[in-house]
């Protein structure tokens, strides 16, 4: 039987996968010790989404894991078709995973007369049956307070410096915020690599035009340091290609990029292979195509992350203690 059952006997957790990554799913569902919720999913020809499950899920914790890659709108009808399904088969809880929260850019109105999508994604997950949000390293903290119920906002933080740690000296490392916007994360990067210095990459963006950005210079001391970028997420790679130049440019040693999302639109696999950077690291939330992979590139897995969180909810732990050892 799929699942967990829990030492009373009573409980049970399903783990559902949307089309979008099964890899992750499977490797969430192996390290979890449990095999994936049976589902049947296909399109229609005029592209409608049909869902269906192949087992009972009454009473059961149910967690409906998709990620949110192109092309994000069928991922996301399908997530809510799925968490619909769960709701009126009798699922008792509903967990959706979104370790890349659809949307997440668009999280206030830049302009007038603009949406706040971000907060119409969890007013959807709501609609269809969601009970809890999970997903990771969340673009804007203020996103957990669009959905009404609880959100897990895990961090990949620990992940990523953990390898990082193995890849420079940390005795001799500036950590770099690509734009003024994240310092505070590259404050808690340089803590946890030793307390070096800080710098960040001046740059300036036109709001009317999307994925355009320039870098312009760099603000800390980078000369003659291993300078490790980061950064939430990486689409088209302009702002990482543009700070990576400009950190160079500046005297740096050498430029690791590390970042949670590898979104990896064109043309980002060209940019970052040619921006200058020993090596490029990212989580593998969303998947990555083999034509969009190159040597630099290193992916590291979010599955344990993300079996420890689904474990400590279903058992009614903590999730925060997953961090900071509190619970």
């Amino acid at each position: 039987m799929t699942g967990i059952i829990s030492h009373d006997g009573e409980k049970r957790l399903v783990l559902a996968s949307g089309r979008a990554h099964p890899e992750l799913a499977q490797d969430v569902a192996d390290s979890l010790g449990i095999e994936l919720l049976p589902t049947t999913a296909y399109d229609f020809a005029n592209g409608e989404i049909y869902v269906r499950f192949g087992e009972s899920v009454r009473g059961s914790d149910a967690f409906v894991l998709q990620s949110h890659c192109s092309p994000i709108n069928q991922w996301m009808m399908e997530q809510l078709l799925m968490v619909d399904a769960l709701k009126r088969a009798s699922a008792k809880t509903i967990t959706v995973i979104a370790p890349f929260y659809p949307y997440a850019r668009q999280d206030k109105k830049h302009r007038g007369r603009e949406p706040i999508s971000a907060r119409l994604m969890a007013d959807l997950f709501r609609t269809a049956g969601a009970d809890r949000i999970m997903s990771v390293d969340l673009h804007a903290a203020q996103t957990q307070g669009f959905f009404d119920g609880p959100v897990d906002h895990l961090w990949a933080q620990p992940i990523l410096v953990e390898y990082v740690r193995t890849r420079v000296d940390t005795s001799n490392v500036t950590v770099v915020s690509p734009d003024a916007g994240r310092i505070r994360v590259a404050e808690q990067w340089a803590a946890k690599l030793g307390g070096g210095p800080l710098a960040f990459v001046h740059k300036t963006r036109d709001i009317r035009s999307p994925n355009k950005a320039v870098s312009n210079r760099v603000v800390g001391d980078v000369e003659g340091r291993s300078c490790v970028i980061v950064d939430d997420l990486i689409d088209t790679a302009g702002t990482i290609a543009g700070a990576v130049r400009v950190v160079l440019e500046a005297g740096a040693k050498d430029v690791i990029v590390a970042a949670t999302h590898g979104v990896l639109s064109d043309p980002a696999t060209e940019r970052l292979q040619e921006c200058g950077a020993r090596e490029v690291i990212i989580t593998d939330t969303l998947p990555i195509a083999e034509e969009r992979r190159f040597p630099q590139l290193t992916v590291l897995s979010i599955a344990p992350l993300l079996a420890r969180a689904i474990r400590e909810v279903f058992d009614d732990g903590s999730v925060t203690s997953l961090f900071d050892g509190n619970a």
